[in-house]
């Protein structure tokens, strides 16, 4: 039986217990209910012997105190800490994170039968022996963390958050695995915030609140009480056997504007003054004579400017020839075609005239019709 009197715990001046006492018994699980921060992971931590804060009051087990030994002594005796975050050996095999359990002398002669006992607890673990411990999903690795427990053949095991990151379906699996940890003789002490669950299996539970155990009852009574159910199950009672509330019977409200007489109905004709019809005709005449009238000013001024550009254009070109045939040399020489292979120079006379022939651009007009199609002019 695992039984703590007074046990406080400060980090510098900040406590993080005070004078906490409780019992955990062969064959029984007892819950620490509690809110982040309250010291339920400190707790744990003072009992195993690794608590790196300021430790003061006793810790038994089976009428031996704990509190001055070294945490492989604590182990050693009997009391194994799965920590928060499983905190298993990545790089190994999952054999060898479960055999690494069983150092303490009084696992040692039973390390085959703990391994088995642990292998049937979690089936999964048996075709999973060679795989390497970090290839493996977060519920199979905290299988591996409390098999790792179970192998130091504890009479006291205690887990903090063993639920932490894991699926619905492996959180039922889990404390089911917990169940049957029980029914072994092993007395389990939980700290979990899945309250829900956890008070489903265990059979007694401790409000760990600002440092200070306020309350200890049964797991069912717990788990009746609005209180707990409110802090920790995320039940709401704060509206139950109340009466509905009552109908308000209200007024109808006045307008604000009284609304006037209704303006007599008038049709689109009589406001216009005339055919929708007829309107529509005679714009789509209107539009037609101004695609279609060749006196139209705009379409004048576009061919003018379309033929004062095409005339531009072709002067550039004719002084752009005259002028290259201004600034030819006059002692380059000239080759005429022979059918030697290489070309003969005129020697004697002046150069034979040069003709050069330049080609005027052909430029073709197109005029676009009313109907949208291109024409040639």
């Amino acid at each position: 039986m695992l039984d703590v009197r007074g046990l406080s715990a400060a980090y510098g001046q900040h406590p993080a217990l005070n004078e906490v006492s409780l019992s955990v018994g062969p064959g029984e699980i007892v819950v620490i209910l509690g809110a982040n921060g309250a010291g339920k992971s400190t707790l744990l931590r003072a009992i195993a012997g690794i608590c790196e804060g300021r430790v003061s009051g006793q810790v038994m087990l089976n009428g031996a105190s704990l509190t001055a030994l070294n945490s492989d002594q604590i182990v050693e005796q009997g009391v194994a800490l799965v920590p928060e975050g499983r905190a298993i050996f990545g790089d190994l095999t999952v054999k060898e994170n479960l055999l690494l359990g069983a150092y303490s002398a009084r696992a040692r002669a039973d390390e085959g039968q703990n391994l088995e006992r642990v292998l049937n607890l979690f089936p999964k673990l048996i075709e999973r022996q060679t795989q390497i411990a970090r290839t493996m999903s977060g519920g199979e690795q905290q299988m591996v963390a409390i098999g790792r427990a179970m192998m130091s053949a504890p009479d006291i095991l205690m887990l903090d958050e063993p639920s932490l990151g894991l699926s619905p379906l492996l959180c039922r699996e889990l404390f089911q695995n917990l169940a049957v940890v029980k029914d072994l003789g092993i007395g389990v002490l939980l700290v979990e915030q899945n309250a829900k669950q956890s008070l489903a299996i265990a059979d007694r539970g401790y409000l760990l609140e600002n440092t200070r155990i306020t309350r200890e009852d049964s797991a069912a009574q717990l788990r009746s009480d609005p209180s707990v159910q409110k802090a920790f199950l995320g039940a709401n009672n704060t509206t139950r056997n109340q009466p509905p509330p009552q109908t308000i019977e209200t007024q109808p409200v006045e307008p604000r504007f009284t609304p006037g007489p209704a303006l007599p109905r008038r049709s689109a004709e009589q406001l216009i003054g005339g055919s929708i019809e007829d309107l529509i005709s005679s714009a789509s005449e209107a539009s037609t004579r101004a695609l279609t009238s060749p006196s139209s000013s705009r379409v004048k001024q576009a061919e003018k400017v379309a033929q004062s550009r095409l005339e531009s254009v072709l002067k550039d070109i004719e002084s752009a020839a005259a002028a290259a045939r201004r600034q030819r040399p006059a002692s380059r020489p000239t080759y005429v075609a022979s059918p030697s292979p290489q070309p003969v120079p005129h020697e004697d006379g002046p150069p034979p005239p040069v003709v050069e022939i330049y080609k005027r651009p052909h430029v073709e007009v197109f005029r676009r019709r009313p109907s949208g199609q291109f024409e040639r002019e």
